[in-house]
């Protein structure tokens, strides 16, 4: 008798096609909680639903996201719908989801939704209202469980990022019955306890684990809270009423420590920087002040008065100077055109003729005798010469003709 042999693909494909036709597995509904997820870059949701019996893998098409109303993150909760169906490749069947509500929507989910809705129209998740993060906190207040795995993420940042600060510690019980008041009376006494900052969160889990996060008393606790405050609730994709609530949310708690304590070793070589820069800056300053001084000292010289004093009697001694030698150059022309003048009146004078051999005769009465018909014989006449006066008796006179006088200018000549 032969046997019948068939290939990995033959037998994989009637596998599928027994699922295929088998109508409960066309459309099913599976409950579980959401493990291995990884949202793929080309739209698709990959990840696993598990119980505490097994586990079954699942994948929604990008095609099929209309099918998913909030973002999936692991430890959720969720009811799928979908057909399961053999993955031909590597033989393995997987759940194929068309849509994925969480599980228990009806109830602490849209619990969430209208305490939400209620406390944002109460203006309690406005921006005024939040409150700055110091930028140097000293002692930061920590409201969480004393054993998980939160503090000690918040613990190693912040000895590596700052050794310095100093973490208060609340022991707060946050999930299950009187986690609510308890979280509620961390926040309270960290505030008595005037620390700078808040960091309130724990580690991730399902909807029902982070709850006593989403309870009213505790939003209204951090609201009221004089303290700033950090929310730090599960991971990246977990949002509760508190992170709404709070002054800042982080994704983790590891974050959470990241924005509250600041870097030491970054803040000390800041403020180095800041030191070099301040003292290049009062340098700067320093020799600017100085140039202006010296500006302000040589303006100062010019314009003080024994300046002004000096550079009048300067100007004082070029006047006196100008003034002496005009006086002196006017006076010597005086004396030149005197000079003329006296030379002139010389010409003229009657002792200048004198003492050229003339003589100056006078009659009777001081009349001046200038011809020979003016006396006769017998009058007295007095003649004038250089050193005295000579007094004549007239004998005789006797008169020239015109050619005689000629010929006596030209032998004078």
């Amino acid at each position: 008798m032969a046997k019948s042999i068939y290939t990995v693909k033959q037998v994989n494909a009637y596998i599928k096609n027994m699922f295929t036709q088998d109508y409960m597995l066309n459309r099913i509904y599976v409950k579980g909680e959401v493990s291995n997820l990884k949202y793929h870059t080309s739209g698709h949701i990959y990840f696993s639903l598990k119980d505490e019996s097994g586990t079954i893998a699942c994948v929604m098409f990008a095609g099929q996201r209309g099918g998913l109303s909030f973002r999936l993150s692991d430890g959720q909760q969720v009811v799928v719908l979908g057909g399961v169906n053999v993955y031909e490749r590597s033989g393995s069947y997987q759940l194929y989801a068309r849509e994925i509500r969480q599980d228990g929507d009806g109830a602490l989910y849209e619990r969430f939704q209208m305490l939400k809705k209620e406390l944002e129209e109460m203006g309690m998740f406005a921006p005024e209202y939040k409150k700055p993060i110091p930028a140097y906190a000293r002692r930061i207040g920590v409201v969480t469980a004393p054993t998980g795995a939160a503090v000690r993420d918040i613990m190693n940042i912040a000895a590596r990022r700052n050794p310095y600060v100093q973490l208060i510690l609340y022991p707060a019980q946050v999930q299950g019955e009187g986690a609510k008041e308890s979280i509620v009376r961390g926040i309270r006494m960290l505030e008595a306890a005037q620390v700078d900052v808040m960091i309130v969160g724990r580690g991730g889990g399902s909807i029902e684990d982070l709850w006593a996060f989403n309870e009213e008393e505790v939003a209204r606790a951090i609201f009221d809270c004089q303290i700033p405050i950090i929310s730090a609730v599960g991971h990246e994709t977990d949002t509760t009423i508190a992170d709404y609530a709070a002054d800042l949310r982080a994704p983790t708690p590891s974050a959470a420590a990241e924005l509250a304590v600041y870097d030491y070793r970054q803040t000390q070589m800041r403020m180095q920087e800041y030191g070099l820069s301040l003292n290049r800056l009062l340098s700067q300053k320093v020799t600017m002040n100085r140039l202006r001084l010296r500006d302000c000292q040589t303006r100062l010289k010019y314009l003080h008065p024994r300046y002004k004093l000096q550079v009048h009697r300067q100007r004082l001694d070029d006047l006196e100077d100008r003034l002496r030698k005009q006086m002196e150059r006017r006076l010597t022309d005086s004396r030149h055109r005197l000079a003329l003048c006296m030379r002139a009146m010389k010409g003229l004078s009657p002792i200048e003729k004198l003492n050229q051999g003339y003589s100056y005769v006078e009659g009777e009465k001081h009349k001046v005798i200038k011809r020979v018909g003016q006396v006769k014989t017998g009058d007295d006449l007095s003649v004038y010469v250089t050193d005295g006066v000579i007094h004549v008796n007239v004998k005789d006179s006797l008169g020239y003709s015109k050619g005689e006088l000629a010929q006596l200018h030209i032998l004078t000549e």
